[in-house]
C-alpha cells in the first residue's frame, strides 16, 4: 500500500510527468542551454521546458547558472541528486525497450477505451 506521504510515491511523482525523465536524461552529458535541449529533446515548447526545468530545480534536481554576459546566458546542470536519478531513468528506459512491443499488443487486444490517453503509437 502507498501512503500520501509515502518515499516511494515521490519517486513515483518525479518520473510520472514525462519531460522530467526526458530533461534529466538530456542532462546527463554535462550543463546545457535551454536552446540546445529543445533541440536535443524535441517535440517539447519552451513554455513546457522552462516548467520542467523550474519543476526539476525546485526539487533539488537541476541547478541553474546565470551568467553576466551581453546577451545574458542561462545554463541548467544536474546536481548530485539529479545524477542518482540517472540509473532508474536508463532502468525503466531499457524496460520500455525491451516490452513496449508487449504493452502495445495487449493494448490492441482490448476494446478501445475513449478516456485513456496512455496507447502510444510509433
Amino acid at each position: 500500500m502507498f501512503l500520501a506521504d509515502c518515499q516511494a510515491r515521490l519517486a513515483f511523482d518525479l518520473l510520472a510527468n514525462t519531460w522530467n525523465a526526458v530533461v534529466v536524461w538530456s542532462l546527463r552529458h554535462g550543463p546545457r542551454r535551454p536552446g540546445r535541449l529543445r533541440e536535443e529533446i524535441g517535440g517539447i515548447s519552451t513554455k513546457v521546458l522552462t516548467e520542467t526545468l523550474r519543476r526539476l530545480e525546485y526539487n533539488g534536481l537541476v541547478t541553474r547558472h546565470a551568467y553576466a554576459e551581453a546577451p545574458p546566458r542561462v545554463e541548467y546542470e544536474l546536481t548530485a541528486l539529479g545524477r542518482s536519478l540517472l540509473g532508474p531513468i536508463e532502468a525503466f528506459g531499457e524496460w520500455a525497450f525491451d516490452h513496449a512491443d508487449e504493452v502495445m499488443d495487449a493494448q490492441d487486444r482490448r476494446p478501445a477505451d475513449p478516456t485513456s490517453t496512455t496507447r502510444h503509437t510509433g
